[in-house]
């Protein structure tokens, strides 16, 4: 009878750690799923930051381009209310 006893704590013993196991094994799958998923949203926003530095440089392009566009029309009117006077003067 004492080894039934003995079995018995032994499948129990054996039940315990495979719980144990399957417990461990389930939260390092969640631990690796939150990594991946993790991993995942960085390449995101590394393509996101890419994406919005390239739009950036877009945009100061464009201001350059204006900021020259209206530096050379004020300096057409400048010329234009200058000749503008010329002319009234005479």
């Amino acid at each position: 009878m004492s080894s039934d006893i003995t079995l018995k704590q032994a499948i129990s013993r054996l039940t315990k750690a495979v719980d144990v196991l399957e417990q461990s094994t389930g939260q390092r799958l969640e631990r690796d799923q939150a990594n991946q998923d993790s991993e995942e949203e960085v390449q995101r926003m590394g393509a996101d930051r890419a994406r919005l530095a390239q739009e950036l440089d877009k945009s100061e392009a464009r201001a350059e381009r204006l900021q020259d566009a209206n530096s050379e029309v004020s300096r057409r009117l400048v010329s234009a209310m200058e000749t503008i006077r010329a002319v009234l003067d005479r």
